[in-house]
């Protein structure tokens, strides 16, 4: 079977509608006399992409059969045989999705004639609307073409024609998508998956002759076949050139010159009167000295730079910085910092020491994505880079940060197009300053492709129910919907900004902070801690860091909410047997975030409040808790191993149910670890209890 990408949302999935009229009922016997398809492209149906044909059968057609389709022998007899045009209609089809109504029928046909025409047709995953729908609308009373078309109020003007038919099933299948998405259904594999366990339908398909196939989560793309793993384990700071060169707009082209050959750089950052960056290259400069002599021959370097300077972060992979390299057509970036100030370049030069190819793209296709459609195409492509990644035996937490970076670039894009849409809807744009922060894992770099929405929004001022905030509640909304429509779900905690309790303003985040450190249980703070793991991901990322520095101040300064935080931490228990076996579900898994993951991660984050270190990861908590001599090393680093052992084996466990079409969760089949697997796990719960045992109050 051809490669494709399984993990593709439905909203960005390329897809080919298609619909028969046959000789008969009969799979095993009739004939085509008619074929159409039409394309989709996620929830848009692309009618310049159509194909119809009319088939000559080679066998009489029943006047039973001409009396539902009109079609009769005279119609069709100058028209080509299936074998003439088997060509044209599998080059149409491709490798895009396949979507009808009773596919399986179709599918039967089609399969039988290509293989009587000798032409060897592989078929792509199918979708079937009347399967998807028992699932999307299960109290219908009838699942036929017309009883859908009815329901979502469509009206198909050419009943029993190949092509009204397709396209009224495509806008059938259109309207399902956000039916499907209320139920955990968002990619083609989870479609597939979904349409094979309902079992009826599902057995009567196959009677037809129609097998769901199973695929993996690699893309069809030829670029992203093969992988190198060193631009997803090194971040930009790791190369750059550092610190950057700056020098006026003013100084003459010559000096530029000569502090280029100086310091043996390849480009220069100018600044003009206003203070705005931009760059010069050596290329520029050899340029400018060119024209010498002549009359529009450029005085200073100001003249001979570009701007804007194009940028990248400091804490980017190293993929990124090339992905957007690649896109731009350029060979020099800025690199920034948090605050946006520039502390290097990065060139080329900086990037010889890895060998990757174009499967790099994958950062700069989020940040410039035009729509939702072609967002969730680089959503898709999320799980194939861990799949690339952890085939090369990458640690499962490089591998979790760069799932944590891209999503971060998800709703940092997500965020961009929801102030694009309030300003299409008259809304204007932002009304003051603002940042958009992702919470929890997200924050931490500690994310897995199960991840759903953790957000939180801080403006500059405004008042709870003010203009700042209902502008900011109204472009969260869209927000959340972007992000979910790409594959990233609603929190089922309503931890979303578009929630009221987690979008405020600087003083109010301020007041609600001093509210939290001011709880007595353990159970009024649900969620608060999360917090303390913020991280910015679009904005002005210094009212990010002012609450979030204020978070800290004043955790650190309240033993009592320290105390409470220690003991919903300590609230845990290994999920151990009686004889020291895992205990597991009916299912044979075991929820490992619960069970080993979030002791781990909520006590190094109580260690960091308590002992002021301001790292964000668990590792880096964990390891500047160790550097203050504070605690058992023996019991810090058993908990950092424990931390890597548990977080790769959900991550193996998503990555396969995600080529499944399974839901994705954090609970583990132990059964399929084997027993060295299995023995690890075991040793890395059982190191948990000497992390919870460091935060009690006699030994800190």
């Amino acid at each position: 079977m051809r490669e494709v990408n399984l993990a593709t949302p439905l909203i960005a999935l390329e897809a080919v509608v298609l619909d028969t009229e046959t000789t008969g009922l009969d799979a095993r016997t009739a004939r085509i006399v008619q074929f159409a398809a039409v394309g989709v492209r996620g929830a848009a149906i692309e009618p310049e992409k159509s194909l119809i044909r009319l088939i000559n059968p080679q066998m009489p057609i029943p006047p039973a059969t001409t009396a539902v389709h009109g079609l009769s022998d005279a119609d069709v007899s100058g028209a080509p045989a299936f074998a003439a045009i088997a060509g044209e209609i599998a080059g149409f089809i491709g490798s895009s999705a396949i979507v009808g109504h009773n596919i399986g029928y179709d599918l039967a046909i089609l399969h039988r004639q290509f293989a009587a025409a000798g032409h060897d047709f592989v078929q792509p995953p199918a979708l079937d609307i009347r399967v998807l729908a028992r699932i999307g609308i299960p109290s219908l009373a009838q699942y036929t073409l017309d009883a859908l078309c009815e329901w979502f109020g469509v009206h198909n003007e050419k009943r029993h024609d190949a092509m009204g038919d397709a396209l009224a099933t495509a806008a059938v299948y259109v309207g399902l998508q956000p039916l499907l998405r209320e139920r955990n259904i968002r990619t083609l594999a989870e479609a597939v998956a979904a349409s094979s366990r309902s079992s009826d339908e599902d057995q009567r398909q196959l009677v037809a002759g129609w097998k769901p196939l199973e695929g993996d989560v690699r893309p069809a793309s030829p670029t992203l076949k093969r992988i190198d793993s060193f631009p997803y384990r090194h971040r930009v700071s790791d190369l750059m050139s550092a610190p950057a060169v700056v020098i006026e707009g003013r100084t003459p082209v010559r000096e530029a010159l000569g502090l280029v050959i100086e310091r043996r750089i390849s480009s220069i950052l100018v600044k003009d009167g206003n203070g705005e960056i931009g760059i010069a290259t050596e290329r520029d400069i050899l340029r400018a000295l060119h024209k010498e002599g002549s009359a529009d021959a450029p005085a200073t370097i100001g003249q001979v730079s570009s701007r804007p300077l194009q940028t990248v972060a400091a804490d980017d992979f190293v993929y990124r910085a090339i992905g957007r390299m690649d896109r731009l057509g350029i060979r020099h970036l800025g690199v920034v910092d948090h605050e946006g100030q520039v502390v290097g370049v990065v060139t080329p030069r900086n990037l010889l020491r890895q060998r990757a190819t174009t499967a790099i793209a994958l950062g700069d296709e989020i940040d410039s994505a035009s729509d939702v459609a072609t967002l969730g195409i680089a959503r898709g492509r999320l799980a194939f880079v861990a799949q690339s990644l952890a085939e090369e035996q990458v640690d499962a937490r490089t591998i979790c940060s760069v799932i944590s970076s891209e999503l971060g670039a998800l709703t940092a894009k997500a965020a961009s197009m929801a102030e694009a849409r309030m300003a299409e809807a008259g809304r204007g744009g932002p009304p003051v300053r603002y940042a958009v922060l992702i919470l929890g894992s997200g924050g931490r770099g500690e994310s897995l492709l199960a991840a759903d929405q953790d957000n939180a929004i801080v403006f500059e001022h405004g008042e709870p129910g003010g203009p700042e905030d209902v502008w900011f509640g109204e472009m969260a909304t869209h927000m959340a919907a972007i992000l979910d429509e790409v594959g990233v779900p609603l929190c089922k905690g309503g931890v979303m900004a578009k929630t009221p309790e987690w979008r405020h303003s600087v003083e109010g985040w301020k007041r609600v902070i001093d509210t939290w450190v001011g709880r007595s249980r353990p159970k009024d703070l649900l969620n608060v801690d999360i917090f303390y793991d913020a991280a910015p991901v679009h904005g002005d990322a210094a009212l990010a860091g002012e609450i979030r520095d204020y978070a800290f101040a004043a955790g650190h300064r309240s033993r009592s909410f320290q105390m409470l935080l220690t003991e919903l931490a300590r609230d845990w228990r290994a999920p151990f047997t009686l004889f020291g076996g895992i205990k597991v579900d009916e299912k044979g898994r075991v929820d490992l975030k619960k069970g080993g993951l979030m002791p781990i991660f909520t006590g190094a984050r109580v260690l960091a409040i308590r002992h002021d270190v301001r790292a964000t990861a668990t590792p880096a908590r964990l390891a500047g808790v160790r550097a203050l001599g504070i605690g058992s090393a023996e019991d810090l680093d058993a908990a950092d191993e424990a931390h890597r052992v548990i977080l790769g084996a959900i991550l193996d466990q998503q990555l396969r149910d995600t080529a499944a079409g399974l839901p994705l969760s954090n609970r583990v089949e132990v059964a399929r670890l084997g027993k060295e697997m299995q023995a690890e796990l075991k040793t890395a719960l059982g190191a948990i209890s000497g992390l919870t045992g460091l935060l009690s109050e006699g030994r800190m």
